[in-house]
């Protein structure tokens, strides 16, 4: 499965980096596959490894405010691995090779 999540403090003010750090440690030090941008961090495994991540994610930014907001996407495929990447890869192989800066 591959999810997709964002955690953001609550009452902490207008720069949350600090606290949005603190959640994607706990999920790189996970050591499970993920990948994080502007706006969501995606990490892939099974049900319980993955949720438990995400767990401590959300504990890791409580810790530093005590109200968090998290949106959370799933996508639960059986016998489906490595599609963070193998999602990317067929879109860009549609459009003719990987996406190049502009």
């Amino acid at each position: 499965m591959i999810v997709a999540f964002s955690v953001t403090p609550i009452g902490t003010g207008e720069d949350v980096g600090a606290e949005v750090a603190e959640a994607v440690r706990v999920v790189r030090e996970s050591g499970l596959p993920h990948r994080t941008d502007a706006m969501f961090t995606s990490i892939e495994g099974e049900w319980d490894e993955v949720m438990d991540v995400v767990k401590r994610a959300v504990d890791a930014v409580k810790a530093r405010a005590g109200r968090v907001s998290v949106v959370l996407k799933a996508d639960i495929r059986d016998g489906v691995t490595d599609g963070l990447t193998a999602k990317v890869a067929r879109v860009d192989e549609l459009l003719g090779g990987p996406e190049r800066a502009g």
